[in-house]
């Protein structure tokens, strides 16, 4: 199965006219033509069937055939990661996290950070990427970079887990704190980790210091630990 991305699609649409740039890859790189049956999600939920009826380069155009809406997710996980040295392993950490079930993602500056500048368009394009390869029909909200005090100073819904290698007794792992059905919030730092005063405005604002394990683990590597932590919880029957 092939997925096609168009956000401005909606289930009462009958017909679906593709940009020029998506209809020279649907006709002239994938070779589509009248007749053909494209999939088609608009990233909130739906999956629609649309066949071919003008494969044209600078314009093509389809007729939905059928509509499908996937139900939301039980659960919601917000990771907010800080962008990497290497923009590459942050993309890698995007892609992954797309593939395993993300449902927000916040950039997020800390004192730490040697990356204090994110290209957006980009991640946007790599999180489609990731959405069609792995057949997910949602894409995850990507929100603006924001700095580790002004986010922690904002209210949001949901449990607050923040993860840490500092030396803390009491720290539990991540594992054992998911609630399976539950919004979750996960606050991962930069290469070398939150700096002590990030860690205690956290838990002053009500997050939970948690582990991810004995090992000592990158940025992006972390990420995708807590993204598969909490989507293996949640598929516990």
């Amino acid at each position: 199965m092939q997925l096609f991305y168009n956000p401005e699609i909606s289930e009462k649409d009958k017909q679906i006219i593709f940009p020029k740039d998506e209809s020279k890859h649907i006709v002239k790189v994938l070779r589509k033509s009248e007749g053909d049956i494209l999939n088609i999600t608009n990233g909130n939920g739906l999956l629609i069937n649309a066949e071919i009826i003008k494969a044209d380069i600078k314009q093509c155009l389809a007729k939905v055939i059928s509509v499908e809406k996937q139900p939301a997710p039980p659960y919601y996980v917000h990771m907010i990661v800080a962008p990497t040295k290497m923009n590459d392993r942050y993309e890698w950490f995007l892609e992954k996290a797309m593939e395993i079930g993300v449902h927000e993602i916040t950039p997020i500056i800390c004192d730490h950070s040697e990356r204090k500048v994110v290209k957006l368009n980009r991640f946007e394009r790599v999180l489609q990427s990731a959405m069609k390869q792995s057949l997910h029909y949602r894409m995850p909200k990507l929100n603006d970079p924001i700095n580790f005090s002004d986010f922690i100073a904002t209210e949001i819904e949901g449990s607050k887990y923040i993860a840490h290698c500092e030396e803390e007794t009491g720290k539990n792992y991540l594992q054992n704190e998911i609630i399976p059905g539950e919004n979750i919030n996960i606050l991962i730092g930069p290469e070398g980790d939150f700096s002590k005063e990030e860690i205690e405005k956290a838990i002053n604002k009500g997050w939970n210091a948690v582990s991810l394990g004995d090992s000592r683990l990158r940025t992006e590597t972390a990420a995708i630990v807590a993204c598969h932590s909490v989507a293996l919880i949640n598929q516990k029957k």
